[in-house]
């Protein structure tokens, strides 16, 4: 009989707690068939780019609701085999937390903030996901004060838990040790590399993603495979490792991952959702 009430109910969140890395896939197949496939890939995490694909909120809504397994439940309990991420139009720099407050009211497990330049941006990306302190869940009242507006019906569905334990859950690792959200920046600027150490020190942070190689050149005005591109990288992996924050980098293949696992990332987008 599976446990009623795991430590984490986030897969990628109950690895990375103890101290193993996390693989995932990326998809903008918004689809039945897709979430019923990804679904049952054994994979840690789904990241859903909605940025670069049509934004539509009710094919969130149902990839999420599609995504859940009953016999896997059955079997293992209420955590889901992966955890589902999104990423959306807007910018940091934008505040669009209405986004945010959406995504999470469906059910999505982790937010991906595009294009965060600065400590104030990401402090707000912080705020956006979490709800205001609650009396009785003392580690709420650390870090940013949260903004989000309550209305949990779809996430407690999603969840599959009892409003009460979302409300505990529903706050951002490792600031919350209960935590089962995760705010993660895009790093993918010049300015946002250069404020990277501010940005890595922000309560509430859970990972840093250096961006897979368009954008992050596109900045600095040269090929993906210019050194810049990787002197970047590697500014971002330092202000991860010096202050514990979760790092993440889209290995180009085995060799890669390989290097970048030694170098210190902890978290991964492979092409199929696996250690290749």
């Amino acid at each position: 009989m599976p446990p009623l009430s795991p430590a984490h109910l986030n897969p990628a969140v109950e690895k990375l707690a103890s101290g193993r890395p996390i693989y995932g896939l990326l998809t903008q197949d918004l689809s039945r068939e897709n979430a019923r496939t990804v679904g049952r890939r054994d994979t840690d995490f789904i990241f859903i780019d909605m940025e670069h694909s049509p934004f539509n909120l009710e094919a969130l809504a149902n990839f999420v609701a599609a995504m859940q397994d009953k016999a896997y439940t059955v079997r293992n309990g209420v955590r889901p085999r992966s955890a589902l991420f999104v990423r959306m139009p807007p910018y940091a720099a934008e505040n669009a937390t209405w986004v945010v407050k959406q995504a999470l009211d469906i059910g999505v497990m982790g937010f991906v903030f595009n294009t965060v330049e600065t400590k104030e941006q990401a402090e707000a990306a912080v705020k956006s996901m979490r709800y205001p302190p609650w009396k009785a869940f003392p580690n709420t009242h650390k870090g940013p004060v949260g903004i989000r507006g309550w209305s949990p019906g779809g996430a407690v569905w999603a969840w599959g838990v009892e409003t009460e334990e979302y409300r505990r859950r529903a706050d951002v690792w490792p600031l919350n040790p209960e935590g089962d959200l995760m705010a993660i920046m895009i790093i993918e600027t010049a300015e946002g590399v250069k404020n990277v150490d501010a940005i890595a020190q922000v309560p509430g942070v859970t990972a840093l993603s250096a961006a897979a190689g368009g954008d992050l050149s596109s900045s600095f005005g040269v090929p993906a495979n210019a050194p810049e591109v990787e002197a970047a990288r590697q500014s971002i992996l330092r202000a991860c490792l010096k202050h514990n924050v979760v790092c993440w980098i889209s290995p180009t293949n085995k060799a890669d991952l390989d290097r970048r696992m030694k170098e210190g990332w902890r978290m991964f987008r492979t092409s199929n959702g696996l250690p290749e």
